[in-house]
């Protein structure tokens, strides 16, 4: 499978793309520090709505709460996505959840494998992390802008020892060989679907798709956001309000996925 190594094309992502918005233009870099930084170094230059930067290799990658997030050069998907937002159309809450779904709509539909999401922006294969998500937000001059982070594990997946959870990649589990140029094509055109959903408030279809994915409804989770412990079974994933959950003193708390951090999860049968 070496020739799958092969580096991404700007012009072969853009090839049939056919999106209406995201993949609009589509930078490829060998190395970065980040793919997120380059987003957002671009988003302050203005009309790069829509802008995919992809990368090889990032030399300080990063996923939520100021993690790293590992990948050997040329395995993998890493990218981030532009949205410039000026009318308020597009909150963040959803627009994570959409980023999350469009990864695991891909992989479904690059592989048949069965793709889990896990709130806030965790992808799971058989259990095991595959893809993760991290949506950054700014307002300035009341024009916000959001730049959408995401890392798909294609060919490798980050070894056991530096990491606190287990990862797989889709290389473990796909005999057949995998491009990553059509995962990125097919990445980008679920999360310019859901990125329309949203604007076009169409968020009970969001919602709908999303939680058809979720493996958590009826879990009892420790959930820890803004220096708080939440402990309780979970409800639903709102894509406007967050997780809601019914906490050990029966009240109901919705909380948002920005900060938030699921420290323990056990299934109801447990």
């Amino acid at each position: 499978m070496a020739s799958e190594y092969s580096k991404l094309i700007a012009s072969q992502i853009e090839d049939g793309l056919g999106t209406r918005r995201v993949g609009r233009s589509v930078l490829c870099f060998d190395e970065v520090d980040s793919t997120n930084d380059v987003a957002w170094d671009s988003a302050r230059q203005g009309n790069t709505d829509g802008l995919v930067i992809s990368a090889e290799s990032q030399r300080a990658g990063r996923g939520r709460h100021g993690r790293k997030w590992l990948s050997p050069p040329s395995a993998n998907i890493l990218l981030s996505v532009v949205l410039l937002d000026p009318v308020g159309k597009l909150p963040q809450e959803a627009v994570t959840i959409a980023a999350g779904l469009s990864a695991a709509e891909a992989v479904v539909e690059a592989t048949c494998l069965d793709a889990e999401l896990k709130w806030p922006n965790d992808v799971l294969v058989y259990g095991s992390k595959i893809a993760g998500v991290i949506v950054e937000a700014t307002s300035q001059a009341g024009c916000q802008s959001l730049v959408v982070g995401i890392g798909l594990n294609v060919f490798a997946a980050p070894p056991a020892n530096t990491l606190s959870y287990p990862a797989t990649s889709l290389a473990e589990h796909i005999a057949e060989p995998l491009s990553r140029a059509a995962i990125v094509r097919g990445l980008l055109q679920k999360l310019d679907h859901w990125i329309d959903a949203i604007e076009s408030s169409r968020i009970d279809e969001l919602h709908e798709a999303w939680l058809s994915r979720c493996g958590m409804l009826n879990d009892r989770v420790h959930v820890t956001s803004a220096g708080k412990e939440y402990v309780g079974r979970v409800l639903d994933v709102d894509p406007l309000r967050g997780l809601l959950i019914s906490d050990d003193n029966g009240s109901r708390v919705y909380i948002p996925a920005a900060g938030a951090t699921i420290t323990d999860a056990k299934k109801d049968s447990e």
